[in-house]
């Protein structure tokens, strides 16, 4: 007993094994005193040996559960999982991953104004790449109010401070609004097409044909299932010769054609030199740049479990307001 004190705290990794030692020693020591002692000690023996074994079966089963998440939080993993679609459909509610420019006391009262115009106005699910009307009272125009159609190109911004850029061409020419999301002045937003696109932003539209941005503003709203997920179109814009706007072979796009013969020499060493220079290759493994530029899940997960509620009952309300009947009272004639 002296050595298993000696030598087995240094070989045992948990108190599991140590109790699993010591029954296997009981246990061989009741069997070989079995022969001497009369039935009813035997008897007992035998039930402190599967008293043991008992013993040693849960204590098994605990260190295995113990070991297979010991940091697990079923309730966490559950709430990020219900809130992760929140950060594409509501992002203005993520603030500013600039810690600089944080303050959570300014962030809750945001948050609030924006609950708030959310009660008055029905802000529709939208994507770069969808299809917006967007009404909005205008006290110089004919009937005071003005209605401009278009595909969204940019959305930034956060907060009350959240902004989209509407496309259209007009006439032969491109006209771009840019619309601040919580205007008070705007009355209505309807999403005519809702779909993604494979980049982020479409400021490249300006240098392409106009068929990629020409849309009627009579165009009546697709029906789509609420339940089926967001479409996107794989569609490849060709882009006009050169000159650009701006230098898109700098940029990594996705939804363009490939425009590298219109690319010379020297633009191809300065595209490969700024490359190297900024660490383009290398850009996506850089963790820090990475936890700086994004709003960490932990954080996400607290903001939308504070205002889901509250954006369910107004989203509730104003589909039940778009189904009632409007009954205009009929005005007598002369």
């Amino acid at each position: 007993m002296l050595k298993l004190f000696r030598y087995g705290f240094a070989e045992l990794s948990s108190i599991s094994q140590l109790s699993r030692c010591l029954s296997i020693g009981a246990c061989s020591r009741a069997f070989t005193s079995q022969a001497r002692r009369d039935p009813s000690e035997t008897d007992e023996a035998t039930a402190a040996i599967n008293e043991g074994e008992r013993l040693n079966l849960e204590s098994d089963s605990t260190r295995t559960n113990s070991n297979a998440d010991p940091h697990q939080n079923p309730y966490k993993n559950e709430m990020e999982e219900t809130f992760a679609p929140f950060r594409f459909v509501y992002p203005e509610f993520l603030p500013d991953p600039t810690i600089k420019w944080r303050n959570r006391v300014r962030e809750k009262l945001e948050r609030m104004d924006m609950l708030k115009r959310r009660s008055n106005i029905d802000i529709p699910e939208f994507y770069v790449g969808s299809i917006l009307s967007v009404t909005l009272s205008d006290r110089n125009a004919p009937g005071k109010t003005n209605t401009f159609v278009g595909i969204c190109i940019q959305r930034e911004g956060t907060a009350m401070r959240s902004m989209f850029t509407l496309r259209n061409v007009v006439d032969g020419h491109g006209v771009e609004i840019t619309f601040d999301l919580y205007n008070p002045t705007i009355l209505n937003i309807t999403c005519l097409r809702l779909e993604k696109r494979l980049d982020e932003n479409l400021r490249y539209l300006r240098d392409a044909p106009p068929e990629y941005s020409t849309f009627p503003f009579d165009m009546v709203p697709e029906l789509r299932n609420p339940d089926a997920p967001v479409p996107i179109n794989t569609l490849k814009v060709k882009l006009n010769p050169k000159p650009w706007h701006a230098k898109w072979q700098l940029w990594d796009l996705k939804g363009v054609e490939d425009f590298s013969h219109e690319l010379e020499s020297r633009e191809w060493r300065k595209l490969n030199t700024w490359k190297f220079s900024e660490g383009y290759e290398t850009a996506k493994y850089d963790l820090m740049k990475t936890y700086r530029s994004t709003i960490p899940a932990e954080e996400q997960t607290e903001i939308y479990s504070e205002v889901h509620q509250q954006l369910a009952k107004l989203t509730a309300s104003l589909r039940k307001q778009k189904r009632k009947r409007t009954f205009v009272k009929p005005q007598k004639t002369v």
